[in-house]
C-alpha cells in the first residue's frame, strides 16, 4: 500500500481510536473529568491559534496567493504550531496528544528542519528525464495565434 491509502485509512480510523480512547480515560478519570479534559484542550487550542494563528494565516495566504512556497517553507515552524492548534482544538485525547507533542520546541524544530529538507528533495531542478521513446512535440496553440497575429499587422 502507498502512503496516500495509509494516510486515508489513520483518517478513517481515528474517530473509532478517538472514541476508545475516550471510552478509556472516562473509566479511568469519570465522564465529567473527561469532559472537562477534552473542554480544556480545546479551548487550549483555540487560544494558541488566536494568539499564533491570526498573523501566520495572512502570511501564508499572501505566499500562496504570489504562488511563493519557499516562504511557506521557510517558516515550517509556525505552520507546525498552527497544527498543533488544530489538533488541540480537535475533541479527542489522541489529537491532542499529538498537539502537545508538536508544541515541544526541540520536536518542532526537528520536524521542521526535516520537512524543510524533504521539500527541498521533492523540488529538485525541475529536470525530467524521459526516455527518448516517450518524446514528442506538442503545438501550443497560443503560439500559432501569436505567429498569425503578428503576420497579420
Amino acid at each position: 500500500m502507498n502512503v496516500a491509502k495509509w494516510l486515508l485509512l489513520a483518517v478513517l480510523a481515528l474517530p473509532v481510536m478517538e472514541l476508545a480512547a475516550f471510552v478509556a480515560v472516562a473509566a479511568e478519570i469519570g465522564l465529567l473529568g473527561a469532559l472537562a479534559l477534552v473542554a480544556a484542550t480545546s479551548l487550549a487550542g483555540a487560544l494558541i491559534l488566536r494568539h499564533a494563528g491570526g498573523n501566520h494565516i495572512a502570511r501564508m495566504r499572501v505566499a500562496l496567493a504570489a504562488g511563493s512556497f519557499t516562504a511557506l517553507e521557510a517558516d515550517s515552524t509556525g505552520s507546525l504550531t498552527l497544527l498543533a492548534g488544530i489538533l488541540l482544538l480537535v475533541p479527542g485525547f489522541i489529537t491532542d496528544a499529538l498537539g502537545l507533542l508538536l508544541l515541544a520546541a526541540p520536536l518542532r524544530r526537528g520536524l521542521g528542519a526535516a520537512l524543510r529538507r524533504g521539500a527541498a528533495a521533492d523540488h529538485g531542478d525541475g529536470l525530467v528525464d524521459l526516455p527518448p521513446e516517450q518524446w514528442h512535440r506538442v503545438p501550443d496553440p497560443e503560439l500559432s495565434d501569436r505567429r498569425e497575429n503578428d503576420r497579420e499587422k
